[in-house]
């Protein structure tokens, strides 16, 4: 995302005058979230400082600005502030078109702990903007995932919000690593990833040219 992050963090930047953070927090608070475990670390003040201006959650801070430390080993830092119940992990570089909550509360009424441990929520690869990967997972009619392996493409991309049981992580080394190998590929084989659809357009923000297009799809779809 630079040279966009050179000076600002990743989820404070803007689309169509409106934070990619708060793209995703909207959502989230009308779905009923009112509790939220942050990570920080690059400018990490300009990120507790934008928040201090929300009066519509409870904020706790994981502070990783000594260390990034990637997708796993951030929640496996933040998983004793999570509490027991089931959680919604989101990253701030995606949304979805309408920003409506309901892909968040159809993930919850879907997620089934006694089937899975997490559920994540899946863009089509044919409804997207600012993703070029040629997919991530296939889904079976139970909604269980898995690897695109040795095919040429895969009609589901992870959209970025998903569903865990926290104290699966209390376990895991607090240390840099991404959960889409030490943790996906284990739940894979045992049959305890699943997959919701997102019934919505998917929006990847992963770059300066992806915002310029993403305000583009937004301004001709009414915002």
């Amino acid at each position: 995302m630079r040279p966009l992050t050179d000076t600002a963090p990743k989820p404070l930047i803007e689309v169509n005058g409106k934070a990619l953070m708060d793209r995703l927090l909207d959502p989230l608070n009308a779905a009923g979230v009112k509790r939220l475990v942050v990570n920080v670390h690059w400018c990490a003040d300009m990120i507790e400082q934008h928040l201090s201006d929300r009066d519509d959650f409870e904020i706790i801070y994981s502070d990783e600005r000594d260390q990034l430390l990637e997708t796993g080993g951030g929640l496996a830092k933040a998983a004793p502030l999570l509490g027991e119940e089931p959680v919604f992990v989101v990253n701030t570089d995606a949304f979805w078109g309408s920003l409506s909550p309901k892909p968040l509360l159809d993930m919850a009424a879907a997620f089934d702990p006694d089937q899975m441990d997490e559920l994540l929520l899946l863009a089509d690869t044919q409804r997207c903007l600012g993703f070029a990967g040629a997919g991530d997972f296939l889904r079976d009619e139970a909604g269980r995932l898995t690897r695109r392996g040795d095919a040429p493409t895969a009609p589901w991309a992870y959209a970025g919000v998903r569903i865990l049981k926290p104290q699966a992580f209390l376990s895991q080394p607090v240390e840099p690593y991404s959960v889409a190998w030490r943790i996906w590929g284990p739940l894979v084989e045992a049959g305890r990833l699943h997959g919701l659809p997102l019934d919505d357009f998917w929006l990847h923000v992963g770059d300066p040219q992806a915002v310029k297009d993403a305000e583009m799809w937004l301004m001709c779809h009414g915002e």
